[in-house]
């Protein structure tokens, strides 16, 4: 199956400035997205990417389902995928496709990157504060919050700790988010989604994980803002399902995802006879993305 081209024009000549610039209508806040999950009780799914196959195999997916997503990318992947280079190329997918998109900073860590990412264009940013103590997360929060509003931009936070790692970095245990916490830092932050830890974890996962559905269930019901689940990668669609109706309205998929393109590339390469093809190998990196997106959007969308 030969991917859909997604032009890489119809940049602004400011390109580095949203506020200066006037982008299509394919290129939405995510707020815009949460709210029509919202509506419609499913998850809009958040898929990482890292290069521009990963971009093209995500929005081919989202424009043959005919449906929205988040493109991301998480400051930690940023040594691979440099901010000014990627950024922009999200941008320019977002603004091409024939349905809604948003793009947003996954995991920002320091307020000078959420800063970059919103003054390339994003649409989203996340600061995860998670590791801090609960005062500086909300403190921090709120400038981010304050700073995103001259952006029209929206804006997702941490509680508790979402174990493993996301990218090479340090592994972090779980720590499940306190309700009472939840709702203390909604109403001072008024950030407009929550990544909340239920015993979900980033990267595969070494067995099944007992997600702790009460805690999800405590949470939706004490704060209207809406719920993220990070580390979707080997969840079950059950398991999913099960989050969507507790509140979740945004789902990250980020290792799958990677997995799948690594996947596809090695297949290619093992049965490929004489000389593996550039073109090819783009070709196959893009379906295996697209495969993943594809059958995780059917999951999020059901009702």
């Amino acid at each position: 199956m030969e991917p859909n081209a997604v032009s890489g024009g119809g940049f602004c000549m400011h390109l580095y400035s949203r506020k200066a610039c006037s982008f299509k209508m394919a290129l939405v806040a995510m707020k815009d997205l949460l709210d029509r999950a919202e509506e419609k009780k499913i998850a809009v799914g958040a898929f990482s990417v890292g290069n521009m196959e990963m971009i093209l195999g995500a929005v081919k997916a989202a424009q043959e389902a005919n449906t929205p997503i988040i493109l991301q990318i998480a400051e930690v992947r940023l040594p691979y995928a440099p901010l000014e280079i990627i950024g922009p190329m999200m941008i320019a997918a977002a603004e091409n496709a024939s349905v809604d998109i948003a793009v947003h900073l996954d995991h920002g860590l320091r307020t000078e990157t959420v800063a970059k990412a919103l003054d390339i264009g994003f649409t989203s940013v996340m600061f995860d504060g998670s590791q801090m103590p609960l005062a500086e997360n909300i403190a921090t929060v709120k400038n981010v919050v304050n700073l995103a509003s001259d952006y029209d931009a929206t804006v997702e936070a941490e509680l508790g700790v979402v174990g493993g790692n996301e990218g090479e970095g340090k592994a972090h245990e779980i720590l499940c988010t306190n309700p009472a916490d939840a709702i203390h830092f909604c109403d001072e932050t008024g950030v407009d989604a929550l990544a909340v830890a239920i015993g979900n974890a980033h990267g595969n996962y070494p067995k099944l994980p007992e997600l702790r559905f009460d805690v999800l269930e405590e949470i939706h019901n004490a704060v209207k803002t809406p719920l993220v689940l990070h580390g979707g990668t080997g969840i079950t669609p059950e398991m999913f399902r099960r989050c969507i109706t507790l509140g979740v309205r945004k789902i990250n998929i980020a290792t799958a995802s990677f997995d799948a393109l690594a996947s596809y590339a090695k297949a290619y390469c093992d049965n490929k006879e004489g000389k593996p093809n550039y073109f090819e190998l783009s070709s196959c990196e893009v379906e295996g993305v697209y495969q993943n997106v594809k059958k995780h959007i059917e999951i999020f969308n059901m009702q």
